[in-house]
């Protein structure tokens, strides 16, 4: 499994990865999820992706070739010459119907599912940074300012502080911690995604990034991260008065003395031991 997580924000796009595949008490795998596409000063594009490798690798390959017909008789569109990042999905979305026409039939006899999951988004010159999550069938949607994120893979750990923290206007520095943040959470809870991480930060209108890092365990800053989000959770947790049930002790009862709502019935064993 993996996890994968971007966001589109006012002042740029952030993408981050881990590279885990397999996981299992003698049986880890390391492959990149991350790809980046960049021609300084025209056009900055990352891919990523969860879901079976040998499919996801192979769309990775035939996306360097792909290309759709121009229905008006130009130029065959590629993700190098499509005049904006919808037109750049499209042919990504046709790299996948490829692969499916492809090897399709051959994973259905061999009982596997045709089961790829893609975040693609960057800028072409000309127009506004776009995001999309991108699926097996090749359609895709676009991140809007109520859904400035998408996630792919083992998201459900890493979601709540997403939500939380994560707006259109939220900075790029802030952002990265927060995805950060994200993928450690989702580390502790699941065995299947791990380091090393891919993380890209891309700067609006800049159309390159120097912000490309890989991180390991030995990233000061993630250490730094992993250590203090644990402790200050527990601070937190710590500072919540833990629920009482009358108001001896306590402003905030957690039973209120006339509930609109009815407790739970009991039912009993004849020796009123509680079933």
């Amino acid at each position: 499994m993996t996890y994968c997580v971007a966001a589109k924000l006012n002042a740029g796009l952030v993408f981050l990865s881990d590279s885990r595949t397999n996981a299992g008490l003698d049986n880890i795998s390391t492959f990149r999820k991350m790809i980046v596409y960049e021609k300084p000063g025209d056009r900055f594009m990352v891919l990523l992706s969860a879901g079976n490798l040998s499919i996801s690798q192979s769309v990775r390959e035939i996306l360097q070739v792909e290309h759709l017909k121009d229905s008006e008789g130009g130029e065959a569109l590629t993700i190098w010459n499509a005049r904006s990042m919808f037109d750049a999905a499209r042919v990504l979305g046709s790299a996948i119907r490829h692969v499916h026409q492809r090897d399709g039939e051959a994973l259905k006899n061999a009982d596997l599912d045709f089961n790829v999951s893609l975040i693609f988004g960057g800028q072409i010159r000309g127009e506004k940074m776009r995001l999309f999550q991108v699926y097996s069938a090749g359609n895709f949607i676009e991140a809007t300012e109520e859904t400035p994120y998408f996630q792919v893979g083992e998201y459900k750990y890493g979601k709540p502080v997403l939500d939380r923290v994560l707006t259109p206007e939220t900075p790029l520095a802030e952002a990265a911690k927060c995805v950060l943040v994200s993928m450690d959470s989702t580390m502790k809870s699941n065995l299947s995604v791990g380091l090393p991480l891919d993380l890209v930060v891309y700067e609006a209108d800049s159309f390159e990034s120097n912000k490309i890092v890989c991180i390991d365990s030995e990233n000061p800053y993630y250490r730094m991260m992993h250590n203090n989000w644990g402790q200050k959770l527990r601070q937190v947790f710590d500072s919540i008065e833990d629920p009482v049930w009358d108001d001896a002790h306590t402003d905030i009862p957690l039973k209120m003395p006339n509930t609109r709502h009815a407790p739970l019935k009991k039912i009993s064993t004849p020796d009123d031991k509680l079933i």
